[in-house]
Order: C-alpha cells, then sequence, then structure tokens
C-alpha cells in the first residue's frame, strides 16, 4: 500500500514507432511503481508514432490501471515529447526514460534512495554505450563538445535515464522540441542551483528500428538547435539562475559522494 511518508512517482515514456518495445517499458515499470510502496502513475506520450504502438499502449490500459497516454496527433520531435511529459506529470518525482529499451528501467529501484533530502536529480551515466563504433565515437565527441560549450558539470549529459524532483521542473522553462532539449534541461536545472548526483547505468543494444538522429539534415538541424540554446544560456540569459540558493557553483557527485569530474 502506498506511504505518505514517500513522495510520489510519475514514471514515462516518450514513444514514436516503439511497438516492439513499449510493452515491456510499462510492465517494468509498474513492477517497480508497486514495489516501492508509493503512489504512482505511468505515462506514455506517443509522439505520432506511424505503427501499431496506438494499438498495444491502448490494450496495455485494459491491464494497468496506473497507465495513461498522451496522443500526439503528429510528430512534434523529441523534445516535445519530454514537455509534454513533464507538464503532464502529477507526482512529486518524475522519472523519464526514451521508449526504445536501451535502457532497464528496473534500475529505476536503485535511483530512488539516492533522491534523498538536498538532491534534487539523479543523473545517470552509461557505465559502457551499446551501439555501433561510429555512433560511440559521435557520442563520445558530442559530449565533449557540449561540456565544452556548456560547461556542464554532470558526467553524461547525453543519458536519458533521470529521476527529478518535480517541484525542481516547475522553475525552469523548457522551449525546445528537438532533442536538444536534455541540454537545455540539464543546464537549466543546473544554473537553477540544484544538486545534482550521477549515479552508473547500463544502456543496451536497441532491439528494433534505427535511430532518428544521425543523418545529415538532422545534425544539420540538431548544430543550429545547439547554437539557439548556447546563445539563450550565454548571450540573452535568460533563464533562472541559482533560484534554488545552493551554492553559485552546481554541485554534483557521483554515487560515491566524490566530486563527479
Amino acid at each position: 500500500m502506498p506511504t505518505d511518508a514517500l513522495p510520489s512517482l510519475t514514471m514515462f515514456f516518450p514513444c514514436f514507432n516503439d511497438a516492439a518495445t513499449i510493452g515491456s517499458l510499462v510492465a517494468a515499470a509498474n513492477l517497480v511503481g508497486a514495489e516501492s510502496g508509493r503512489a504512482f502513475e505511468i505515462l506514455v506520450i506517443d509522439d505520432g508514432s506511424k505503427d501499431n504502438s496506438a494499438a498495444i499502449l491502448e490494450e496495455l490500459r485494459k491491464s494497468y490501471p496506473a497507465l495513461r497516454v498522451v496522443y500526439h496527433g503528429t510528430n512534434r520531435g523529441y523534445g516535445a515529447a519530454l514537455r509534454s511529459g513533464f507538464s503532464e506529470a502529477a507526482m512529486d518525482l518524475v522519472f523519464y526514460t526514451d521508449g526504445d529499451g536501451q535502457y532497464d528501467v528496473l534500475e529505476l529501484r536503485k535511483f530512488l534512495p539516492v533522491l534523498q533530502e538536498g538532491v534534487d536529480v539523479v543523473n545517470g551515466y552509461k557505465i559502457s554505450r551499446s551501439d555501433p563504433l561510429h555512433r560511440v565515437v559521435i557520442g563520445k565527441v558530442y559530449v565533449v563538445l557540449m561540456r565544452i560549450l556548456f560547461q556542464f558539470h554532470v558526467r553524461d549529459v547525453d543519458c536519458d535515464f533521470r529521476l527529478v524532483r518535480r517541484s525542481a521542473l516547475g522553475v525552469i522553462e523548457l522551449r525546445h522540441s528537438s532533442g536538444v532539449i536534455c541540454l537545455e534541461l540539464v543546464k537549466k536545472l543546473e544554473l537553477a542551483g540544484f544538486r545534482f548526483v550521477d549515479f552508473p547505468v547500463h544502456h543496451y543494444h536497441r532491439v528494433a528500428g534505427k535511430s532518428q538522429f544521425f543523418n545529415f539534415r538532422r545534425l544539420f538541424v540538431t548544430g543550429m538547435n545547439i547554437f539557439r540554446l548556447w546563445w539563450e544560456i550565454h548571450v540573452t540569459r535568460d533563464t533562472p539562475r541559482d533560484v534554488a540558493h545552493l551554492s553559485s557553483k552546481v554541485r554534483v557527485k557521483d554515487h560515491w559522494g566524490t566530486p563527479a569530474p
């Protein structure tokens, strides 16, 4: 039975043509929520899927009362799906990961105890990236460049396995509709002064479908969006800074309690 002393939990997944994996993610989320002894909900944002994701989600709703589904009539982009998830989340804590199954939702069990008093975000970092070599190389270069451009303190800004206090999300405004939203989310939370803890998580091979990111058109558009975000952060400076009153420097620790690199 849910205990009032435990903060409630939203677990949500952006879904775009993830019919092969979304069912297992919902089942895993339901198991984690039930085991945790807290009130919980499961939320799926279907971002205009063209496969049979919608039909599967409707069947899942019959078996999982905690499941809610939000449908985007057309594909709006990964950032728009995340923004919908954050705005629809009704519980105290908000967890999200991608609907393609490259992360194991059951590892959320390890994240929940880390989000203690004084911690606002548990930010996953990949123990080892299970992708083709070219994606691993591009991913490493991307993380290094983004650290230079945005001066991130977190260990892995590119890991979409995060647990965040909803109260922290309410302080910042997310605007981007592309994958750049991950940079925007982390940097705005850092600037606002919220406290992060880095925690390791496994990353698995994609079991179905393919990445929507790695083609030249998307890379060009992403580059333009990164520049826009950099301009917003460093030039117009129109995002809250240090509103959490934690310190003038963002404090990030790894799961052993030592400063993250």
